[in-house]
């Protein structure tokens, strides 16, 4: 079994913004991937970006560049 660590999870209100999170991660070397959202939080496209918690500054400042929205940003135990 995978052991849980405590990682960045942002959540988005649309699978479009989810989608292009993704894109912009990749495009810009930023590690993470998407998975549903864990069941801690509730978000509205079920769909969340879980990153390491070290990738914060760098995550926002793509997100504001690419003009990403995010529904929110949470710290949460999640399976790596």
């Amino acid at each position: 079994m995978r052991d849980k660590e405590l990682r960045l999870i942002v959540t988005f209100h649309t699978t479009a913004d989810a989608m292009a999170m993704e894109k912009a991660c990749r495009e810009h070397g930023i590690p993470g991937r998407l998975i549903p959202v864990p069941r801690a939080i509730s978000a509205g496209c079920g769909l969340a970006w879980c990153a390491p918690l070290t990738e914060r500054r760098k995550l926002l400042e793509v997100m504001e560049e690419q003009g990403i929205g995010a529904e929110g940003l949470h710290e949460c135990m999640v399976r790596v």
